[in-house]
């Protein structure tokens, strides 16, 4: 037989007992459903991360600091290094980090692979203030490669003269701004205490506004002027050495293969620095989110296999009410290759329409359950669909269910082909 005939055979044969193959396929579609819902939930939730990621830093960057080797447990006092900076560590009373100086951004920059050397300056405003409303505290970030997602107005431009930023949705209605459009263009007052305690104000205007986020700060992003005309109010009556005392500085590189990545990092710790890119900060909970993936989808695994037997079950009864008809079939002069092939695409047409049906319904309920908490429960994480079916993810389930009913079926498949026909034209 021709494999199209062997297709439209198997096909017929399949719909022979209708009862038997319907409860079959259906114990298929329960384990291509929730493969198809697992998947698509950590497409979703993958996707939702790297748009977060994005958001707070570059892919292509390193956050770079001085490695500080008096942290261990245990460890011992430092050796004085007249040359060491230091900086007040934040948030950790009497506690101090290694500052970076011009010298360090010139041997950070010297490392093969890295483009450009941006010192990050720590700035600490008091308080946010618009149009003569309550002044609200504020905690800012330099732009440094992040592409925040804005729920209206445009990014940062690091190049303009003009000092920018962009603030979360949360400020604008304690601000006294209306809504998100009208708080675009507006001129906002922030104050910055410097060295000697006297408060300074800079102005700035708000070219954004960033919608909730899973990993979204607490404050703002500034571009590069309005970071500069902070750092300098703050530093006004400080000495001039403390103004080249930096608390880490993002290294920018081209983007490059992990081995590269991890040959830079080398180099940056062998010269007394640490070196993290975005995904060493958020590694571990992706680990986590695919782990959980990952056990969920072995669990629609294990329905698939159980979902097998039930193939082997089918098929074989199959057989065994055929035989007479395997019989003629060889008598006629088909060959046992093709015996096989018939049983053997039955067995995969039976794991398509299992998978195909499971998925489609699977893509139709996620569909709905997602928009619905888009709109309702998860309505403050802009931009999060918590299950998204990409077309690949989908071919693969039904490929693999396919994959699994065709190994089920060749037992039945195997025991069909091997029929002596006299044997089984006698067979009652």
């Amino acid at each position: 037989m021709k494999p199209l005939e062997i297709l439209k055979t198997a096909i017929a044969n399949s719909v022979r007992s209708k009862l038997r193959t319907t409860l079959t396929i259906l114990a298929i579609f329960v384990g291509a459903f929730t493969l198809t819902i697992t998947n698509g939930l950590g497409t979703g939730i993958s996707n939702y991360i790297d748009s977060q990621v994005a958001a707070v830093g570059s892919s292509n960057s390193f956050t770079v600091s001085k490695t500080n080797t008096n942290t261990a447990p245990g460890a011992g006092p430092a050796k004085y290094d007249p040359s060491t900076r230091v900086l007040a560590a934040g948030g950790r009373p009497g506690a101090t980090e290694l500052a970076l100086s011009q010298a360090d951004l010139k041997s950070i920059a010297a490392v093969p692979g890295i483009t450009a050397v941006t010192p990050l300056t720590r700035v600490s405003p008091a308080y946010i203030e618009w149009n003569g409303h309550d002044k609200y505290q504020l905690s800012v970030l330099p732009l440094a490669g992040a592409q925040p997602q804005l729920a209206a107005g445009s990014s940062l431009d690091d190049s303009s003269s003009q000092s920018q930023i962009v603030l979360p949705v949360t400020y604008v209605g304690p601000l006294g701004l209306s809504d998100n459009n009208q708080a675009v263009g507006q001129t906002v007052v922030i104050g910055i205490d410097d060295a000697a305690g006297n408060m300074h104000e800079v102005s700035a205007q708000i070219v954004g506004i960033e919608q909730s986020s899973l990993l979204g700060v607490s404050g703002g992003f500034i571009n590069k002027a309005l970071s500069t005309a902070l750092s300098n109010a703050q530093g006004t009556g400080a000495p001039a050495a403390a103004k080249d005392a930096f608390a880490d500085a993002t290294a920018t590189f081209a983007p490059s293969t992990q081995a590269q990545i991890n040959t830079m990092k080398s180099q940056l710790s062998a010269k007394g620095y640490t070196a993290q890119t975005l995904d060493d900060r958020i590694g571990t909970v992706k680990t986590v989110i695919n782990a959980i993936i990952g056990v969920l989808d072995a669990f629609a695994v294990i329905a698939l296999v159980a979902a097998g037997f039930g193939i082997v079950n089918t098929l074989l009864m199959s057989v065994q009410e055929r035989t007479r008809e395997i019989g003629l079939m060889k008598a006629m002069g088909m060959g046992s290759g093709s015996v096989f092939a018939l049983f053997s695409t039955e067995a995969a047409f039976i794991g398509f329409l299992g998978s195909a049906i499971g998925s489609a319904v699977a893509i139709g309920i996620g569909t709905v359950v997602s928009r619905a908490l888009a709109r309702g429960p998860l309505s403050d994480l802009g931009g999060l669909h918590v299950l998204s079916f990409a077309p690949a993810s989908v071919a693969v389930v039904i490929i693999l269910v396919m994959v699994i009913a065709f190994v089920a079926g060749t037992l039945p498949a195997w025991r069909a082909a091997r029929q002596n026909p006299i044997d089984a034209l006698r067979y009652e």
